[in-house]
């Protein structure tokens, strides 16, 4: 299964726009921020555990609790971001 990870402001700058993840069923938006920190020393540093980083999934704000389908679209950016 695959979705759609979307990174805004500075974690955009840091990772680029978007990346394809595949994923294992039941996944949540927690365990798939944990997948990504594991994956690069980049990931690791912009997505780290010690940071605000806001989520969400499908275009809707999330808890990192919620749970990812198929082909969904999750986002990760800063909690203020410019316009």
């Amino acid at each position: 299964m695959a979705i759609t990870v979307r990174y805004f402001a500075s974690l955009r700058e840091a990772l680029g726009a978007q990346a394809i993840v595949e994923h294992r069923e039941g996944l949540t938006v927690g365990a798939l921020r944990d997948q990504l920190i594991a994956s690069s020393p980049a990931h690791a540093d912009a997505l780290a555990r010690g940071r605000a980083v806001r989520c969400a999934v499908d275009q809707k704000m999330c808890a990192e609790a919620a749970p990812v389908r198929d082909g969904a679209e999750v986002a990760f950016f800063p909690p203020v971001t410019g316009g």
